[in-house]
């Protein structure tokens, strides 16, 4: 007998195709929310990447924002992380949080200038470490932290013009190794240490001019690196002196230093008072006192006891000086050697020809008595 084949009931069919199409669709979903998912939370963790602030301008191909003349008073949260050029002058910017630009690491040119900025801390500027060249111009700054070699390490250029600076540290705890250009013109400078330049070992261009400069025995060690720094081909403007009243006028280079009277030791009572930075606000112990006339004693100019340091220029200048007048007193006593020696040889020449003469002559005279009295002397006759 022939077996006959099961038919299949094509409702069952259609109902087990449903079943299969709703268990795909279940399992498809879970794949497809974790994607959105996970958009959503990449946009979450990440606004604005790429992104332009609202009152800025962004130009990718240069990778340079300019936000400039926008009236910020802070700066943008939302930087392009490619920005290499900032432009934040000419706004109303007071003040820098800690790592006020933790969304630009690469940054390598950063304008601040013409704002509102009256203290700086170097806690801000952390993060850029390749950042060359820092413009903090027309503001009005009293002080620089020495802390700023370290946040700074790349820094090339630094531009400190038109400040209200009275005060710059007196070393940086660290040389500025990249630093070429350093400018604190159009402050209100009295003082600055050698030391902190000496800390600028790559400076070429120094600009120090408009600045009320107090040309005392404090500012000898800037005048003697400034001597040294031009001798080896550095640039800098003219250094003005403002006090004392005799020098007021005077480029600080045109002064020799042994004009300088030389600072007094530090006495013991006034020890903790010499770590005042100059240009700070003198103590009580600094006061001037009155005499019986009631004029006040000009206040005494204390310094560190430093050892002077060796002027190259003057040392060069005796040396050639030295060598010149050695070669002329040579050459005279080598004029008057062959004057001698020839007047000598004439006068000896000329004595032996006079004695010559004479000799001659008493000769002659020696022969003419003779002559005469053999003329007068009968001849001899012979006897009978």
């Amino acid at each position: 007998m022939k077996q006959r084949k099961p038919t299949l009931d094509p409702g069952k069919v259609n109902r087990k195709l449903d079943v299969r199409f709703a268990v795909a669709r279940w399992l498809a979903l879970p794949s497809v929310s974790g994607v959105l998912l996970l958009f959503s939370s990449v946009s979450i963790l990440l606004p604005g990447v790429g992104s332009c602030p609202k009152k800025c301008s962004c130009h990718r191909p240069s990778k340079s924002v300019d936000c400039s003349g926008q009236g910020l008073s802070k700066i943008p949260p939302d930087l392009p992380p490619w920005t290499l050029t900032l432009l934040l002058q000419d706004n109303q910017i007071h003040w820098l949080p800690a790592i006020a630009f933790r969304s630009v690491p690469l940054l390598s040119t950063l304008n601040l200038s013409n704002n509102s900025l009256s203290n700086l801390a170097s806690e801000a500027f952390y993060g850029l470490r390749h950042l060359e060249v820092l413009n903090l111009t027309q503001n009005s700054l009293l002080s620089l932290e020495a802390s700023l070699a370290h946040a700074l390490p790349g820094l090339r250029q630094l531009d400190l013009s038109s400040n209200s600076l009275t005060l710059l540290p007196t070393s940086l705890g660290k040389p500025w190794e990249n630093l070429t250009v350093f400018a604190v013109q159009r402050n209100s400078l009295q003082h600055l240490e050698r030391t902190l330049l000496e800390a600028m070992p790559k400076v070429r261009l120094v600009l120090l001019k408009n600045n009320p400069w107090k040309c005392d025995c404090h500012l000898v060690g800037l005048k003697l690196w400034l001597e040294r720094f031009t001798f080896a081909g550095g640039v800098t403007d003219s250094a003005i002196c403002r006090l004392p009243e005799p020098w007021k006028g005077r480029d600080l280079l045109s002064i020799p230093h042994e004009l300088y009277q030389p600072c007094p030791l530090p006495s013991p009572h006034l020890a903790p008072s010499l770590g005042q930075q100059p240009g700070s606000a003198p103590q009580e112990a600094h006061k001037p006192s009155e005499n019986n006339s009631g004029q006040q004693d000009s206040p005494e100019c204390g310094t560190k006891p430093k050892p002077k340091p060796a002027n190259l220029r003057h040392a060069v200048a005796t040396v050639v000086i030295t060598g010149v007048v050695c070669g002329i007193v040579c050459l005279m006593m080598l004029a008057a050697a062959i004057y001698g020696c020839t007047y000598a040889a004439i006068t000896a020449q000329y004595h032996g020809r006079l004695l010559a003469s004479t000799r001659e002559s008493e000769k002659m005279g020696s022969k003419e008595p003779m002559d005469h009295s053999a003329a007068r002397e009968p001849p001899c006759q012979s006897p009978p």
